[in-house]
């Protein structure tokens, strides 16, 4: 790259960094380079589709370097960011370190178990593919083993789905349990029946989807209760296990357990700033950049951003990709000797989908609910994937699902793909001698990292998503 051009450095390959890569792609004014642990750009409304069996990962998430192979002026790395030093303008990582002229960092947030982190085990979150398929594994084995077993407290247990948090997350997970137990599985067990399942969402507050109109959320709950689905609001969980939830005084035996209750900023944001918001984000001012440092700008889940009435913008997808349009395109300007214009959020409402042809559309003052939200739901959501074969193969998918309720992606597939995972290695290596292995299949002496020992990425495997079950079906 040509030093003699400013250099962007984008940490995050979400939203925010992804259209703001976009936007500054194939510009003479700019180098930039893009970091992002993973190698893909995840949409993550539909990621519950993929927790229920509805999509195949490949189908929301297309590869970060395909997206913008088009342009000659953006470097891809696959990588971990250690620190960031202000002062020098530099980002280490494990894959070394970046001067920058500009930073943008969108590194997003994680789900929260408000200091119950030892509950991540058994009740996964649901924030990247690798939990979306544990949960899937999860939800699937547990019809498996219920459809084995004679005993009927042990079938009811792995018949008993919790859902913790009202939000659209967990409306959406509920809803779908609910539907796949109802149509979907229904004709596919012999000795059980899925219809059956009892599917419990469990909310600390008032009401579901405090962020909409309270009589939208009336109709979410009518129709998530025509799926078999039990609400049940008021109710704080305090304990989590192997075997259920405590919700108060009162226990819920259940083997399948899943938490979208709350989220917390990424940990590099204390990279950025000492003084944070409760969720961990970083206060930006009306250029989104951080105070002292006008070169480094922080956006999407990662920024506290207040809108005209002082009201904080929520992490959602559409904040995210404005952010990050914004702020390329106001780099472009300064670079142009233009001065800074503050951010200002186009509000295009929220949705949420309940099930098939149930859906719930707020914008302003216009609201909708049942089969049209359902219908604008759907088009939304393709218009805004990326590549046109992601388009085609979703539209495809949701039109054979609406025809048949059936769901193809229905694979329980295991972390684990050793078939000898306890075999000694009979060719002794070039400076040592024969290698044995451990009953987890690691060489002995070699370190295996503990669910909960960060590896050398900077996150531990629990963090993830990615520990091996410790409960059944977890």
């Amino acid at each position: 790259m040509d030093r003699k051009r400013k250099r962007v450095v984008i940490v995050g390959g979400g939203f925010a960094g992804l259209n703001a890569a976009r936007r500054l792609g194939s510009q003479r004014a700019v180098d930039v380079v893009l970091v992002d642990r993973s190698n893909h750009h995840l949409f993550q409304p539909l990621l519950y589709q993929v927790a229920m069996g509805g999509l195949s990962p490949a189908e929301i998430a297309r590869p970060i370097r395909s997206v913008l192979s088009g342009h000659t002026n953006i470097r891809v790395l696959q990588g971990h960011v250690t620190s960031i030093d202000l002062a020098e303008r530099r980002v280490h990582g494990d894959f070394g370190a970046l001067d920058y002229d500009y930073l943008l960092v969108a590194t997003g947030a994680q789900h929260a178990y408000f200091g119950n982190e030892h509950w991540e085990p058994h009740a996964p979150g649901l924030k990247t593919l690798e939990q979306a398929t544990e949960i899937r594994r999860r939800v699937l084995t547990a019809y498996e083993l219920a459809e084995r077993t004679d005993d009927p407290d042990v079938r009811r247990r792995q018949l008993t789905f919790v859902v913790v948090g009202g939000g659209p997350t967990g409306v959406e997970l509920a809803g779908a349990i609910g539907e796949m137990s109802r149509f979907t599985l229904a004709r596919d067990f012999r000795n059980v029946d899925p219809s059956l399942a009892r599917v419990m969402l469990i909310e600390a507050g008032p009401r579901i989807l405090p962020s909409f109109r309270e009589d939208l959320a009336r109709r979410a709950m009518r129709d998530l209760e025509s799926l078999g689905v039990q609400v049940w609001t008021g109710g704080r969980v305090t304990h989590v296990d192997e075997r259920g939830v405590d919700v108060g005084d009162e226990r819920i035996e259940a083997c399948t357990v899943l938490w979208a209750a709350g989220v917390r900023a990424s940990k590099l944001g204390a990279e950025l700033s000492a003084k944070r918001d409760p969720q961990g984000r970083v206060p930006v001012g009306p250029d989104l950049s951080i105070a002292g440092y006008p070169e480094v700008f922080v956006l999407g889940d990662l920024a506290h951003v207040a809108d005209e009435e002082g009201k904080t913008l929520p992490g959602i997808a559409p904040v995210a990709l404005q952010q990050g349009r914004y702020v390329a395109q106001l780099i472009l300007a300064e670079l142009a000797d233009s001065p800074r214009r503050p951010f200002s959020y186009l509000d295009k409402g929220q949705m949420a989908t309940v099930g098939r042809s149930r859906a719930l559309m707020q914008m302003g003052r216009f609201q909708l609910a049942g089969f049209g939200a359902w219908v604008a739901w759907l088009l939304i959501h393709i218009y805004y994937l990326s590549g046109f074969r992601n388009r085609l193969f979703v539209l495809m998918q949701w039109a054979h699902a609406y025809l048949t309720f059936s769901r193809g992606a229905r694979l329980i597939v295991e972390k684990r793909w050793r078939s000898y995972p306890t075999a000694e290695a009979a060719t002794p290596g070039p400076d040592r001698g024969p290698v044995s292995t451990s009953a987890d299949g690691a060489r002995v002496g070699e370190h295996v990292p503990d669910a909960r020992t960060p590896d050398r990425h900077g996150a531990s495997d629990q963090a993830r998503g990615t520990t091996r079950p410790v409960t059944g079906p977890p």
